[in-house]
């Protein structure tokens, strides 16, 4: 058995952008979190030269600018040796086609369509549209950039934007929008080394009649207790991936997944967050952050055994 591992000596980066979301409310708490338990954290932005070897752990977390250079990003992240969430985890969640897998395994996920570029013409008029609203959105993207929402009699402009996103060298999914969510939005999961930490409400990031909402929350968010069986989904999702990827819940870091009621009330998964998502702490109990320095001290100890 290993004792118990030399935190002082042990050193933390954040991993953010060139513009520095850091800032905010949430990640703000993070450093002193972490030196409440000895350890070292300071942000670093992912695409300066520096020397990541050296660290001891670098936590992906508001890297928010990899969308339009995924690639660069993933090429990055397989370079640095002691990366939160693992590379194999990133590559996999950063392309939403992975819903279709967790389909396939079984969960219940909003229906989705993957139409990627370079299929054969007339591919786009001949998807299979939703007959109500539905969403148009980029399979590599982050929050709702690139996302719009369309009335059915809107499928026109659907195709323009479906064409317009193939132009951008990225598949395009086709989603019904699910009306849950202007009524009571989307109930985010959050889990620290495969635990469940906390739960909070986003509010819907799109307007109707086919107006892209900004990217951040148009209403809301607010803290929550999840419902059980919203827990019991969540954890399901959890369950699923780390069998996808051969890997144990407690290598997951961090994890949110967002679900909302379907149009039987059961949950349904609409995306699962594991590179860099917004983890709440802003709209939990104040012990939160330190659920996410133990998840890390943890992580660190398992580096070692």
């Amino acid at each position: 058995m290993s004792g118990p591992i030399d935190v002082p000596n042990r050193e933390v980066l954040l991993a953010t952008s060139a513009d520095r979301p850091e800032t905010g409310v949430d990640e703000a708490l993070l450093p002193d979190a972490l030196a409440e338990l000895g350890l070292r954290a300071e942000w670093a932005v992912w695409d300066e030269s520096r020397s990541w070897t050296e660290a001891d752990l670098v936590v992906l977390r508001t890297t928010w600018d990899y969308t339009n250079r995924r690639d660069e990003f993933l090429k990055w992240c397989g370079s640095v040796p002691a990366l939160a969430n693992p590379v194999s985890v990133v590559r996999w969640n950063t392309d939403k086609r992975y819903l279709g897998e967790l389909i396939s395994a079984g969960l219940p996920v909003t229906p989705t369509e993957v139409v990627d570029p370079g299929e054969p013409a007339g591919t786009a008029e001949s998807v299979d549209w939703p007959d109500r609203e539905f969403v148009v959105k980029p399979s590599v993207g982050a929050g709702s950039r690139g996302a719009v929402r369309f009335l059915p009699e809107q499928r026109a402009e659907a195709v323009q934007h479906l064409r317009a996103l193939h132009e951008e060298g990225v598949a395009a999914l086709v989603q019904p929008y699910q009306p849950a969510v202007d009524r009571e939005g989307e109930t985010a999961v959050v889990f620290f080394g495969g635990v469940y930490s906390h739960g909070f409400v986003k509010g819907p990031l799109l307007d109707p009649a086919g107006d892209s909402g900004e990217l951040g929350l148009a209403k809301g968010p607010f803290a929550t207790e999840p419902a059980p069986e919203l827990r019991r989904a969540a954890e399901d999702v959890l369950d699923a991936t780390s069998a996808l990827l051969g890997i144990t819940r407690r290598e997951l870091l961090y994890a949110r997944v967002d679900l909302v009621r379907g149009a039987d009330g059961a949950p349904m998964l609409l995306e699962l967050e594991l590179t860099e998502p917004r983890l709440g702490f802003s709209f939990a109990d104040r012990a939160a952050p330190l659920r996410f320095a133990s998840a890390v001290r943890s992580e660190l100890a398992r580096r070692v055994e």
